[in-house]
């Protein structure tokens, strides 16, 4: 096997092992599963690129960062369209209810589409993502005081979010 079809076959098989890891970071970060596939796919064409010629030292790092930077940038060219469910959905298998779980994720969802993209990059990748403060802002390309700064802000957005405080109205901790 040649350099270039190992370079592929490399890549293929990243791509199977994390691709479900980056759907699920972008999608916390973006709030909707198809918009959040369309950013990792478009990051990972920008990933393969870059595979093709090099070898990346941290390829999950460089791919988050990479959907990260699609996500920061799509702001200008957010989606004004709204998504409509997928049919196949509708034909699953009955399982236990799980409405609790499901009211206080489209909350937290909620709240998060209230915050500007660098907060919630900062809130997904410091408790989502668990990257240390200095991760964060190497990440992000910014300083470590920022990340602290712009996650106090987003922090405190979140404990006044109506979304959150009706959700949590009523539970016991």
């Amino acid at each position: 096997m040649s350099s270039s079809q190992q370079r592929e076959a490399d890549f293929a098989a990243f791509v199977a092992a994390q691709s479900a890891q980056l759907v699920h970071f972008a999608r916390v970060l973006c709030g909707d599963l198809h918009q959040a596939q369309d950013l990792v796919q478009g990051a990972l064409e920008k990933v393969y690129r870059v595979w093709r010629k090099r070898e990346i030292e941290h390829p999950f790092a460089y791919s988050r960062r990479a959907v990260l930077n699609q996500y920061l940038s799509g702001g200008r060219n957010r989606w004004r369209e709204t998504p409509v469910a997928d049919p196949s959905d509708h034909h699953q298998q009955p399982g236990p209810d799980h409405a609790t779980e499901v009211v206080t994720r489209d909350a937290l969802l909620a709240a998060l589409a209230g915050l500007t993209p660098r907060e919630r990059a900062v809130i997904v990748l410091r408790y989502q993502q668990d990257l240390t403060e200095a991760a964060t802002a190497e990440q992000l390309g910014i300083r470590v005081g920022t990340v602290k700064s712009t996650a106090s802000r987003a922090m405190a957005k979140l404990r006044t979010s109506p979304d959150l405080i009706e959700t949590t109205r009523g539970r016991t901790s």
